[in-house]
């Protein structure tokens, strides 16, 4: 029976497999010129079956009882493929047999899937990460709109999408950016579409992984950071605005503890631990792995804290340091820069990098203690922060020419005479 332009059912018996004289009865539906038979799981006598009519010949009780299964069934396909159809789903023959089966995994698409994502990860990620997969969702249906598609079938998802996906990103410009995404940026969002491409393979949604031959490349940068001299003449100077040197402040106190923003903003006294020894540690959780933080506090740390203990905003807040928000902070350090004479593109997360390079990782603290102080889980997130300055280059040259010199002393003292030294 013909249904629609693009959708028709008909049914049929495989001769070719029948036993005693009884064959399976297939419904084969035709959608846009391509065949897609379903097992019926019914086996009928071949003498009874007419091909023309379709449908058995005669009265006999088994007659009837299978002519109204086949239009039983015949109804439900029909009905399979209006419901998909007025879902504005984008249909496909395997679909509707899915759907008619009772195994409609195959009807799940791209945005059906960024909702449940949405929803599984809210209040069991940190905010930021949250924000993070937001950003990339809405990239992924800008790119969806840029095919001229409002969604996509899961099933179609394969590794060309992915190369137009990650060429659609390259030629994307953030907002309020001048330039446009840059690569690391592009991988993270593809990361991100990996994570969510990777629960529907185990919610059982896709039969494969799209991104099973897919290489993720990062490339190296380089995190800026404060050099001692620049870290000393952002403490040492004196700014006319207090709005300013209170951002300054909290600057510094991230400078000499590690402790990134989204956790000192929370910080109150109750964070504040005394040791055995009586002296001060912070000790946190960071919000972003949930990882416990101890941080002693050295006297520079200290006096910050105890500069604003009866600060008005303080005393309202409950909180070791007045209170702002990060994009405020990040707007008014362009400010103290170039009060400060400092060309670097100055950021809240910069004092963490500071901490990890200039006040830790240069002045001869091991790795896996900086790595416990920052909070990582992992000792290769450290290893970014391990960077060789030049400063202690030129140290540990330095040592090492000392040593050479005093070797060459003793071998001229034993010998008399010069010798290379292997």
């Amino acid at each position: 029976m013909r249904t629609a332009k693009t959708f028709s059912i008909q049914f049929w018996v495989d001769r070719q497999k029948a036993k005693n004289g009884e064959a399976l009865i297939y419904a084969r539906i035709t959608m846009d010129q391509k065949r897609l038979s379903i097992s019926l799981k019914r086996r009928i006598p071949l003498e009874l079956w007419d091909p023309k009519s379709n449908k058995l010949l005669g009265n006999s009780v088994l007659a009837r009882q299978t002519n109204q299964y086949l239009e039983l069934a015949r109804s439900q396909l029909y009905q399979s493929y209006q419901e998909l159809r007025g879902a504005g789903k984008l249909l496909t023959a395997q679909m509707v047999k899915d759907y008619f089966m009772g195994d409609d995994k195959s009807t799940k698409t791209l945005i059906e899937l960024i909702e449940y994502h949405s929803k599984k990860i809210e209040g069991t990620l940190a905010p930021g990460t949250v924000r993070n997969f937001g950003i990339t969702e809405g990239y992924i249906r800008r790119f969806l709109k840029s095919i001229k598609l409002k969604d996509i079938h899961l099933g179609r998802l394969n590794y060309k999408f992915i190369c137009d996906f990650e060429s659609f990103l390259h030629n994307s410009y953030p907002k309020g950016h001048p330039r446009a995404m840059g690569h690391n940026t592009v991988m993270k969002h593809i990361q991100r579409l990996r994570k969510m491409i990777r629960l529907a393979y185990h919610l059982e949604w896709l039969d494969k992984d799209p991104f099973r031959r897919w290489k993720m490349t990062f490339e190296k940068t380089d995190r800026d950071f404060l050099s001692e001299n620049e870290l000393s003449n952002l403490a040492s100077y004196e700014f006319p605005l207090g709005r300013l040197e209170r951002i300054r402040d909290l600057f510094l106190f991230s400078c000499y503890t590690g402790i990134s923003y989204a956790d000192l903003k929370n910080l109150a006294p109750g964070n504040i631990w005394v040791g055995d020894d009586r002296k001060k540690w912070i000790v946190t959780r960071r919000q972003k792995t949930n990882t416990r933080v101890k941080v002693p506090l050295m006297p520079t740390a200290l006096a910050l804290i105890e500069k604003y203990a009866g600060h008005p905003m303080v005393q309202v807040s409950g909180t070791l340091f007045p209170p702002v928000t990060n994009e405020k902070a990040n707007l008014y350090l362009k400010e103290i820069a170039d009060a400060c004479g400092i060309t670097k593109n100055l950021t809240f997360h910069m004092a963490r990098h500071t901490f990890a390079t200039t006040v830790t990782l240069s002045n001869g603290m091991p790795i896996e203690t900086v790595s416990k102080l920052l909070g990582h889980t992992k000792i290769a997130t450290t290893q970014i922060y391990a960077r060789v300055l030049d400063k202690k280059v030129e140290e540990d040259m330095d040592r090492l020419q000392a040593i050479l010199e005093t070797k060459k002393e003793a071998s001229k003292n034993s010998n008399g005479s010069w010798k290379i030294i292997r």
